[in-house]
């Protein structure tokens, strides 16, 4: 007998900032998995709970769950990249719903997008990519390392954490790590030192 498939959560909540409380419908799309409240909740008491001013790309927007948070805490820029055309419909009725106009969306793959980005210019990169993709993780992190500036940050969550060397050779370093059910959320802090 098989276990049941955990369905997929109908809505997302935005937990703090301008935007609290709200609730956004979360499209019904193979593979979505909306970053829990609790894991929300810890990242950006680890963050701070104001972001004003904070420059950020959410790369696998997804639901925009982490993006549209980082936005409802003040940050002055807030990118939500996301490939499936059902997401994209999703994540512009929410910006429009909400009046975010800190948020762009823009249709493409996550790593690219970031690369494109000009070096140091983000103060925050948020990587949820699809745990079957372990590439494209790679290639994002990557991306995203070049792309924060120095003491900026980069969260990722993946099935497994990334080791410190693995990290150390972006020029990025642990900041902070949380293990929720199969995933593992780790806030990366650019270091200035690597290749990236």
């Amino acid at each position: 007998m098989t276990a049941p498939r955990r369905a997929l959560p109908h809505e997302v909540r935005i937990i703090g900032g301008a935007f609290r409380r709200v609730r956004l419908p979360v499209a019904a799309v193979a593979g979505l998995r909306p970053t829990p409240d609790r894991v929300r909740e810890t990242l950006f008491n680890w963050l701070g709970q104001d972001l004003s001013g904070w420059q950020v790309a959410d790369a696998f927007a997804g639901s925009g769950a982490l993006g549209l948070e980082a936005a409802s805490r003040g940050a002055a820029a807030v990118l939500l990249v996301e490939q499936h055309p059902q997401l994209i419909d999703a994540l512009t009725a929410a910006k429009t719903r909400l009046g975010a106009e800190a948020v762009r969306v823009q249709r493409g793959d996550g790593a690219r997008a970031l690369a494109a980005l000009p070096a140091a210019s983000l103060d925050l990169a948020l990587l949820d990519p699809p745990f079957d993709a372990p590439n494209l993780a790679a290639a994002a992190l990557t991306a995203a390392a070049r792309a924060v500036r120095p003491g900026g940050f980069v969260y990722l969550e993946t099935p497994r954490p990334w080791p410190p060397d693995a990290l150390a050779a972006h020029g990025l370093a642990p900041h902070r790590h949380l293990k929720a059910g199969a995933v593992q959320a780790q806030l990366l802090v650019k270091t200035g030192a690597g290749s990236a």
